[in-house]
């Protein structure tokens, strides 16, 4: 990936520029963006070294400025960046550091841009190392590495996951979204998904020592839980059961 190096004589171009974005082509669209920065972030919660965002300009050149010809990913991730929020992406003032990850959302409006000149922007300029893209309509998906200066197309697993080097984590799709696994082929969670997961292990927990004939009060203490934690587990049990 591209880095810079500038000289302390050289006066660069203002950093504090706004993005100037068009607007997301579908709600399908923000669904999707939403869907992968909600779940990285997630994932990685416990990480503030790089930067992920979505439908945000990323301005890296004064002629870009000049033609107001600018790039907007619909996402991409930075390594080794701080993470806060921004205004928008300025490479010069980001210590020339561009995406290492892209992904975009085709339409019918941008799949030939996504497909052709974008490619080529993030191959020659950006030198961005993984790009993918998805279209949300169709499911068609792909992703290059890059290789020697080309974009090689990254060969899928048996279950059709392309795996990104950059994240250490696959990408495929699942229930029609693009979505992340483990390396193990797991589905990295949303946030409600975590809490939904959770709520099930607790209550499979709290039925197998009510079975084994504990009390509320050895229940609570033998999953952490206060008993009144563990009667609304119960009471929505019931609930569910009777819905």
């Amino acid at each position: 990936m591209t880095t810079l190096n500038v000289p302390s004589d050289v006066i660069c171009p203002p950093t504090d520029l706004w993005s100037d974005e068009p607007p997301l082509e579908s709600d399908l669209h923000l669904q999707q963006i939403i869907l992968l920065l909600s779940c990285l972030e997630s994932f990685w919660s416990d990480r503030n070294d790089y930067y992920a965002t979505g439908n945000l300009t990323i301005y890296y050149n004064t002629e870009q400025l000049k033609k107001r010809d600018f790039c907007g990913p619909d996402f991409f991730v930075v390594l080794n960046t701080e993470k806060r929020p921004r205004k928008s992406w300025v490479v010069w003032g980001e210590n020339g550091q561009y995406p290492h990850v892209i992904v975009e959302i085709l339409s019918d409006s941008t799949a030939k841009v996504d497909r052709t000149k974008k490619k080529e922007l993030y191959r020659n300029i950006f030198r961005t190392p993984n790009y993918f893209w998805f279209d949300p309509v169709s499911l068609e998906f792909q992703g290059f590495r890059l290789s020697q200066g080309k974009y090689e197309p990254i060969q899928p697993n048996e279950k059709g996951y392309l795996w990104s080097d950059q994240l250490e984590l696959y990408l495929g799709i699942h229930d029609g979204k693009l979505r992340y696994f483990t390396p193990e082929e797991e589905l990295v969670l949303t946030p409600q998904e975590k809490v939904k997961d959770l709520e099930n292990n607790q209550l499979l927990a709290v039925i197998r020592l009510q079975e084994l004939g504990l009390t509320l009060e050895q229940i609570a203490d033998a999953l952490s839980l206060s008993v009144e934690q563990v009667r609304t587990i119960l009471s929505q049990q019931s609930s569910d059961s009777s819905n």
